[in-house]
């Protein structure tokens, strides 16, 4: 699912606009981003939950080449799914 189709979506099951969606969607969007970037954990309990991490540098592998790399340490985002999204997917 892209984005359109899940602004579509959305706008659909809360019965609002797709612009009235596409808007939700977007500030959604930017105040998680606002919080990790302020170093704060992001959690929607039984849902999902967003914490940046700061990953070491460490040595790495061309994978065309199989020659070595260093890949240079950085700040990035860890995602982990609640327990709500683990059950649907294994409701089997």
């Amino acid at each position: 699912m892209n984005k359109p189709d899940l602004i579509t979506a959305v706008a659909v099951e809360a019965e609002i606009t797709k612009v009235d969606s596409e808007r939700f969607l977007s500030a959604f969007e930017k105040v998680v981003i606002q919080a990790l970037v302020n170093g704060e954990k992001v959690l929607w309990k039984g849902f999902f939950s967003a914490e940046v991490i700061e990953r070491a540098e460490r040595e790495g592998h061309n994978p065309q080449t199989g020659e070595p790399i260093t890949i240079p340490a950085h700040t990035t985002a860890k995602f982990r799914t609640g327990k709500r999204i683990r059950d649907a997917l294994n409701s089997n």
